[in-house]
């Protein structure tokens, strides 16, 4: 007896002087719910039988059916109900006579939870009535044949989201009859773009198509002067996507009285994924070993990750993860596929949500605005005092709501970013916060703005230690960073530039002003005092990184213009290093110096060339370089500085069709790929999916020879008709980031 007491004890919940009954954020767990509530002592000869009883209710669940073509939900591979809020849905309920309004009375109930309650949006009664209020919970009865009816039932455009039990409640004068639990009914509620009361409310129908109903999306990654894409499978309406979507809810237990507000849906989703601990959705790797997992690479979309982490409750490998030293750095893949599960979470619950790039990214380590690169007395960076660093780009999400906790005007695209430098409320986490706020530097409005403005808006400032301990400043660059910002067109896969969403031209009064105004509101910014920073105006230096394909040689120009009608001598450094895509250093590959003789009003060229032995045995996933370059003019001392980023060309895969492209008939799907290396590829893994079309497939070959090719065929059934993505990536210890795509027109049966 001891033990039964101590288990229930230790099942439920501790509670506090403030709570009457226990948290609540569990969707799956149940309360049980009577089907005879009596008034009192029932008579000897009450029977259940004489009074109206429910026989059976129909949901229209199916895809074909009214409800999810009214909502928009048809995709969803689901056999439950999937409506969006504050829009009615239809039910049919059978009774096992007539209906009489005179003398019956019935209601329906809607519990989510274990622990419903009517102020708290968890126990929703329902009274039939003659009409539906927009956007308020209501039912009526629009059609009685026989022994059925017909009810419309309208949902609060502010509800919880998540899934409901549903009852039908029968007074009688003895007690309430209920319907028993039945799974069956069971009625999942989403945030609704297409109504006008509700807080994610998108009016553009292409934009909901594409930032709500579009299960594919494009990453845009590289860098500044070498920009690359690739698709990636959101797959929302894949099986059970919905359901651990909910699940990640629970796991972060938010109250389900709170999860009818997309600003703490959002704060969630970019928590949730993103973890330090053993909750995250994505375990990581540090060194670049993935024997027992799956290296980031070679992921083409979220659906098995969510699948695996919903059906195993253990966190996925692998992500590359966290480096513990200080500064929050993070690895290419890890960070995209935290942004990219969260987009997959805020779609599937029905928030519109797009991925953002952000080029030339600041890493500031203090927020003030300035990333500071220190030089020795020699014009080389000092690696052991810089922390600041600039990531080749950054992504993070945009989530569409209202903001009511902000002043009118502060609503639409919210910055959400799940991989941020700094903890916000205790966890990893950023946002929302309104892009709008951040472009007028209106940074004081929650929550998180100021590191997205400084993300966007530092200055890079180089500083020069010299021997004696004086610090001088030698050039400040206010324009490399944030100078591209771009995001997916609407119904193409191409590139939409929105830099100027997020920011003013770079010197207009505007820009200015919108500093001003961060300054205010408590964005440290670090003015130099003009006698600290007196610019070198004599001689100008640039460089440009020639585009190679991996395994090839390639060459570093730099080119010098002496505008002065003196004769100058340069000493000339250049830093090649093999770097994450955060811009920090695994190591320096290439060291080269040498003197520039600049003649008198002359452009001067020099050619550094890099050998591909010189960095393919340490070369990182990406192919990522970062090169600083930096001279000292001798009969000045000024010091020249310029850092540029370079991404080498990594062969694609090859994708091809045969057959007929007809949904619920038999196609052929081939992958082709070449080794363009000069060695041979050993355990490779080769991975295809495509939203509609298949579920992930995946392959190991064990060699591939230098000039070799690879192919494979794979069969499958299409399950959707209309224009679909096949999407395909290739893995191996040596080769990675190799991927391949195709568009693919699925006809009607």
């Amino acid at each position: 007896m001891s033990e039964t007491t101590t288990t229930d004890k230790e099942r439920k919940p501790p509670l506090n002087g403030r709570r009457a009954v226990p948290s609540n954020y569990s969707n799956d767990e149940e309360n049980e719910v009577p089907e005879m509530e009596a008034f009192g002592l029932i008579p000897r000869g009450f029977n259940p039988k004489d009074y109206l009883r429910v026989v059976d209710i129909h949901m229209f669940q199916d895809p074909y059916e009214i409800n999810k073509q009214q909502h928009h939900t048809d995709k969803y591979y689901s056999p439950k109900l999937i409506v969006r809020r504050g829009q009615p849905f239809q039910i049919q309920i059978d009774f096992n006579r007539p209906y009489k309004p005179e003398t019956d009375q019935f209601w329906l109930e809607y519990l989510i939870g274990r622990y419903p309650q009517p102020n708290k949006g968890t126990y929703i009664p329902i009274l039939v009535g003659d009409v539906l209020k927009p956007g308020e919970w209501g039912a009526k009865i629009t059609h009685k044949e026989n022994n059925s009816i017909h009810l419309s039932i309208m949902s609060s455009a502010t509800c919880i989201i998540g899934k409901f039990r549903l009852y039908v409640a029968v007074w009688t004068p003895f007690g309430i009859l209920r319907t028993p639990r039945n799974s069956a009914t069971d009625t999942y509620i989403l945030f609704n773009p297409w109504c006008q009361q509700d807080a994610v409310y998108l009016d553009d129908e292409k934009e909901r198509e594409e930032y709500v109903l579009n299960d594919v999306g494009i990453v845009f990654h590289g860098n500044i002067n070498d920009i690359k894409s690739r698709s990636w499978s959101y797959g929302q309406f894949e099986e059970n996507i919905l359901d651990a979507c909910l699940f990640l809810m629970d796991k972060a237990e938010l109250e389900l009285s709170g999860r009818g507000n997309p600003i703490k849906v959002c704060r969630v989703a970019s928590a949730v994924i993103n973890s330090r601990d053993d909750n995250g959705v994505i375990a990581g790797s540090w060194d670049n070993t993935y024997t027992y997992g799956v290296a980031p690479s070679a992921w083409t979309g979220s659906v098995d990750i969510l699948l695996e982490y919903y059906s195993s409750k253990q966190p996925v490998r692998y992500g590359q993860c966290w480096v513990f030293a200080g500064v929050f750095n993070t690895f290419f893949m890890f960070v995209l596929l935290i942004t990219l599960l969260s987009a997959t979470v805020l779609r599937c619950l029905g928030i519109p949500a797009r991925l953002i790039t952000n080029y030339s990214s600041a890493h500031d380590n203090n927020a003030n605005l300035q990333l500071d690169f220190f030089l020795d007395d020699e014009g080389k960076v000092d690696t052991t005092i810089t922390k600041d660093s600039v990531w080749n780009y950054h992504c993070w999400n945009e989530a569409w709501m209202t903001r009511p906790d902000l002043p009118v005007g502060f609503g639409g695209w919210q910055v959400v970013d799940g991989t941020p430098q700094e903890t916000s409320d205790g966890m990893y986490r950023c946002g929302p916060a309104s892009v709008q706020a951040i472009k007028h530097g209106h940074v004081c409005f929650q929550f998180d703005a100021p590191f997205v403005y400084a993300e966007v808006n530092s200055d890079i400032v180089y500083l020069r230690r010299k021997k004696n301990g004086i610090q001088t400043i030698e050039k400040i660059d206010t324009s490399h960073i944030g100078q591209l910002i771009v995001t997916k067109e609407v119904g193409g896969d191409g590139m939409m530039e929105i830099t100027e969403d997020y920011k003013f031209h770079e010197g207009s009064e505007e820009e200015r002003l919108a500093l001003e105004t961060a300054v205010m509101y408590g964005v440290k910014k670090q003015t130099p005092q003009d006698t600290m920073y007196q610019p070198q105006t004599d001689v100008d230096m640039d460089f440009q990184v020639q585009k190679a394909v991996l395994g090839s040689d390639f060459k570093v120009s730099i080119t010098f213009r002496n505008k002065s009608h003196n004769y100058y001598t340069a000493k000339t450094y250049l830093s090649g290093n093999i770097v994450f895509y955060t811009g920090v250093t695994k190591n320096e590959f290439k060291k080269h110096t040498f003197e520039a003789k600049l003649k008198p009003s002359s452009f001067s060229t020099f050619d550094v060339v890099i050998k591909s032995s010189e960095y393919l045995s340490d070369l990182l996933d990406q192919a990522s370089f970062h090169f600083f370059v930096t001279a000292r003019i001798d009969e000045t001392g000024k010091i020249l500085a310029m850092q540029k980023a370079t991404v080498l060309e990594i062969p694609t895969l090859r994708i091809k069709t045969q057959g007929e492209m007809v949904a619920g008939k038999e196609m052929s799907v081939t992958v082709e790929f070449t080794n363009p290396l000069k060695q041979t590829l050993e355990n490779v893994t080769v991975r295809l999916e495509g939203p509609g079309v298949l579920r992930t497939v995946k392959k190991m070959f064990r060699q591939i020879p230098t000039n070799s090719t690879l192919i494979w065929e794979v069969k499958c059934i299409p399950k959707r008709p209309g224009l679909r993505k096949l999407i395909a990536s290739l893995n191996c210890d040596t080769l990675r980031h190799v991927y391949g795509e195709m568009n693919v027109q699925i006809q009607k049966p």
